[in-house]
């Protein structure tokens, strides 16, 4: 199978040997290498390659004009020193499948695609799943145009650097009409498969999850000079709140996460003016995720008032609980032999694509557990079942 020369090709792309990890951004080197290598891998399979107005890719087999199409895929993007398979894994898989349904003989009767999609992780321009957003109209254009990186650079900017035009933006009904359903393979971001000794799994649904930035305001100073009852120190209002996140989230059988931080002016020997944080939470229920969120803001305000600070909460993006298709999950089930099915509190292209058409997830083991960072991995031999229940799937729907 071609599967582990595709995977040797693309795994030295973006990788960033300090850590080991990978940096793969949207419209940057790595990540254009990464496009440049689907068109490659595409092409030598005499598939029709095309980028759609909002910068994701595709690749079919047959006709897409003839609609009722099957696709898969995923992404190619990282978050900072993330892992090789989150994303990657459902493109290589894609390819792979359909070299195992060509070998086989197999002709088919819908349309096959197979998609990369766009800064699913949010990574560069802060708004995870902005392809899929943006193809489903669940994110206005301008917005999206306006969204900056770390550098100032505005996503429209970015877009022209690649040579896209980011004018063209937005909802693509046409593109949506092709596609009868959407059935993505991903890395099981969790460690379920392992204690259940399954290397594949069906996915059920995904936690309602958000990023919320808080930003809190003091009086820079000096260390050295200030004393402790004259200081207005934003720094200790974020570590309150820091420690309120964990607690709230434990309490009502969340999670919620503090992973980036930004201080001004930075300075060992000064006290903060502004810290600000970015808050990722997600819930089993969209309830208890918004009342872990209530509690948090409550409990960051008052601690904000005791030191003389001010603190400010901006929900930067929201996905609500997305159940997918329960008629296309069950048929995936039965088709695969009664594999185990699960939720996920992950957010995926799947999970935006499912307003608008049926889609579905199929998981591949993950023996660590670890995601979003180095250690993650699967097997060589579960990534070639992944490939090869990929292949099933799509030989059965394309039929």
């Amino acid at each position: 199978m071609l599967f582990e020369e595709m995977w040797r090709d693309l795994a030295p792309v973006g990788r960033f040997d300090a850590t080991g990890g990978y940096r793969r951004y949207s419209y940057a080197a790595a990540e254009l290498e990464c496009r440049a290598w689907f068109e490659a891998q595409a092409r030598e399979r005499g598939l029709t390659v095309e980028t759609d107005r909002n910068g994701n890719l595709w690749a079919w087999w047959g006709a897409p004009a003839a609609g009722d199409a099957v696709v898969t895929g995923s992404h190619l993007d990282s978050v900072p020193d993330g892992g090789a398979f989150d994303g990657p894994l459902g493109v290589v898989s894609a390819f792979a499948a359909l070299d195992l349904l060509r070998a086989g003989g197999f002709e088919p009767r819908r349309p096959i695609g197979v998609a990369a999609f766009v800064e699913e992780e949010g990574a560069r321009f802060g708004l995870a799943c902005l392809g899929s957003r943006l193809l489903t109209g669940a994110v206005d254009p301008a917005k999206a145009r306006a969204l900056t990186d770390e550098q100032g650079t505005t996503l429209a900017d970015a877009m022209s650097s690649a040579g896209f035009d980011p004018e063209r933006i937005g909802r693509d009904q046409r593109l949506l009409d092709r596609i009868g359903v959407y059935v993505e393979l991903h890395i099981e971001q969790g460690r379920a498969q392992i204690d259940l000794g399954a290397p594949i799994a069906v996915g059920s649904a995904i936690w309602p999850h958000g990023r919320w930035r808080f930003d809190f305001e003091g009086e820079a100073n000096h260390a050295g000079t200030t004393r402790i009852e004259d200081r207005v120190d934003p720094m200790l209002t974020y570590a309150n709140t820091v420690l309120a996140a964990r607690k709230k989230a434990k309490l009502a059988g969340a999670l919620a996460t503090v992973g980036k931080v930004h201080c001004e002016p930075n300075g060992t020997n000064a006290i903060p003016s502004r810290v600000r944080a970015w808050i990722d939470a997600r819930a089993s229920t969209e309830d208890t995720l918004a009342s872990v969120l209530a509690e948090l803001e409550q409990a960051t305000h008052e601690r904000a008032r005791r030191d003389g600070t001010k603190a400010t909460v901006t929900r930067e993006s929201y996905s609500a609980e997305v159940a997918f298709d329960l008629a296309l999950r069950d048929n995936l089930g039965a088709i695969l032999g009664g594999v185990p099915v699960l939720a996920t509190g992950a957010g995926h292209d799947a999970g935006v694509l499912a307003s608008s058409l049926p889609t579905a997830m199929l998981f591949v083991r993950n023996p660590t557990g670890v995601s979003h960072a180095p250690g993650e991995f699967a097997e060589i031999p579960d990534c070639l079942a992944g490939a090869e229940a990929l292949a099933t799937v799509l030989r059965e729907l394309a039929a």
